[in-house]
């Protein structure tokens, strides 16, 4: 008997899930399976495209529809009224990490479902009566819990199952009677409802949260590869447009290393034929002076009468007059010529690579870094700046090593340069400035104006003054005012007075700010904007200005 019960146990139980057969399916080797079962077995083969029985290994192709196989299905509930139930496999007992059931005997199975009124956690034999006593049907059944005391109250030993809004914390009906008595007080249950309400609009706001960041992600993602792309073009352009610089200095060397080389060979040409002639006239010379020599030496004097006529005339000297003996000097001019260019091509290339540093730091993903909200903060990005002497006027004087100015009488008397304001009583730095920086004028005197400027900026008549056109940006500091100006617009300025002038520019975020600069630091003008060159610290001074030497 024992035989046939083990015998009609293999033939309805699954062999992958182990236990009697649920939905039964037969597919077409014959072997029989839960339908669940054998579906997430194939649909783990989904990528093949190939079927197979998880028993005998047969293969099919397309993927076999399952049908419920209804004899067998009968049959399966037949044996179960009898009281026949499949063995149960090793994973079905409770191992140190599962729930076990409260029920079993000897080795417990793991449990199925704990059921909050009973407090009991049941496997899935002696859950059965849940489903089929008409009292059971009403409990409510959770998945296996090892805290189910925690929903009994400790003062009480009653099923927790009203929620106290007024202290927010879970009780039992006992309690709304004498401490949580006039309490805001609901059923657990309707609590949940409503958590859960809230519950599904913070998931749904999480999951919009994750497509936004997913969608960023994949921005920067394409962002990452766009750089590199844009990275390797520029290399290669910038490789290629440098070597035609090279090689149009290469062919430029050896232009002027030919000419010099042909120069040279015209001029020693025809030096060489003066000298020739030169050596001509040498030799006929000393033919000549032989035969006055010999004529010298005559006794008979009408035989020297004679011959002297002929042999004194002396042939018309050769012109050496031009010869000009300037010895490694010939062609300093050249090499004067040649450095003034090395001079100008430096100038441009200092000139211009502050333009493609820029444009290579101007290249940003993300966005700007916020504003410094403290001096300390500004501090991290302070500049040292000084004064360029080309562009000083006259009427100013430089020192403390070009980081002081001074409104001066007389006129100092500096070189002609065409860098130099002519009209205007102000000075641009030395240094051009991008990126994010901060520094500050101490002022004193009638009037200072702390400013920014293009470089090409005009260095004459009234359009020059800073913020008298729209390649300048000026705060006028008067003894008791302010004044912000910009493109000949004026725009008086509040603010506390201070000898001491904050600036911080963030060149690519385009942002420019002036502060008043004592214990703490206020802010007088913002300016919003886009610039498009690099910028250079500017001072107009009537007065005293020094670039503040910061710590």
């Amino acid at each position: 008997m024992a035989q046939n019960d083990q015998l009609d146990r293999d033939s309805i139980s699954c062999s992958i899930c182990l236990d009697l057969l649920k939905d039964p399916v037969t597919i077409p080797c014959g072997h029989s399976y839960c339908m669940s079962c054998i579906k997430g077995f194939w649909n783990g083969e989904d990528q093949r495209k190939i079927y197979s029985c998880p028993q005998c290994r047969q293969t099919f192709r397309p993927r076999p529809v399952l049908k419920k196989n209804t004899m067998l299905a009968a049959l399966v509930e037949q044996l179960k009224k009898t009281g026949l139930q499949a063995a149960p496999a090793d994973h079905c007992y409770a191992g140190p990490e599962d729930v076990d059931c409260d029920v079993c005997t000897g080795r417990k199975l793991k449990a199925f479902k704990s059921c909050l009124q009973c407090l009991i956690s049941y496997c899935e034999n002696h859950l059965q009566p849940h489903y089929t006593v008409g009292q059971f049907k009403k409990h409510k059944l959770v998945e296996p819990s090892k805290k189910l005391q925690e929903n009994i109250c400790s003062r009480h030993d009653k099923v927790m199952e009203i929620f106290c809004r007024t202290d927010k914390k879970s009780i039992c009906y006992l309690c709304t009677m004498d401490e949580h008595r006039g309490h805001d007080t609901v059923s657990a249950a309707a609590e949940r409802t409503e958590r859960q309400r809230e519950l599904e609009v913070s998931r749904l706001n999480i999951q919009q949260r994750i497509q936004h960041r997913e969608k960023d992600v994949k921005l920067l993602q394409q962002e990452v590869e766009a750089v590199s792309r844009s990275t390797d073009k520029a290399v290669e352009d910038s490789e290629k447009i440098f070597t035609q610089l090279i090689r149009l200095l290469k062919k430029r060397s050896t232009d002027v290393k030919q000419q010099i080389r042909s120069q040279q060979e015209t001029e020693v040409s025809g030096v060489k034929e003066l000298q020739e002639k030169l050596q001509q006239e040498i030799t006929e010379l000393k033919r000549k002076d032989a035969e006055l020599k010999q004529l010298s030496h005559t006794e008979d004097h009408n035989q020297f009468l004679h011959n002297y006529p002929s042999v004194s005339q002396l042939s018309e000297a050769t012109d050496s007059s031009s010869i000009n003996i300037r010895p490694l000097r010939y062609f300093e001019d050249v090499t004067a010529a040649v450095s003034e260019l090395r001079d100008k091509l430096q100038d441009i290339l200092r000139d211009k690579w502050t333009n493609i540093s820029l444009a290579v730091t101007e290249v940003k993903v993300l966005l700007p870094q916020p504003e410094p909200k403290t001096r300390a903060e500004f501090l991290q990005y302070s500049r040292v700046i000084t004064l360029d002497p080309k562009t000083v006027n006259t009427w100013l004087l430089l020192s403390e090593g070009n980081r002081k100015v001074e409104y001066t009488y007389p006129l100092q008397s500096y070189s002609s340069h065409t860098d130099r304001f002519t009209d205007c009583w102000q000075v641009l730095s030395r240094e051009s400035l991008t990126g994010r920086c901060y520094w500050e004028v101490e002022w004193s005197g009638v009037r200072v104006d702390v400013a920014v400027a293009y470089k090409n900026i005009s260095r004459g008549g009234n359009e020059s003054l800073f913020g008298c056109n729209d390649k300048s940006w000026s705060l006028r500091c008067y003894t008791n005012s302010y004044v912000f100006c910009f493109n000949n617009i004026q725009t008086l300025v509040s603010g506390p007075r201070s000898s001491r002038v904050g600036v911080y520019l963030d060149h690519r975020a385009g942002i420019l700010s002036f502060y008043s600069v004592s214990e703490t630091m206020t802010l007088l003008h913002r300016v919003q904007t886009t610039f498009t060159q690099p910028l250079y610290a500017g001072l107009y001074v009537v007065g005293t200005a020094e670039l503040f030497k910061l710590k």
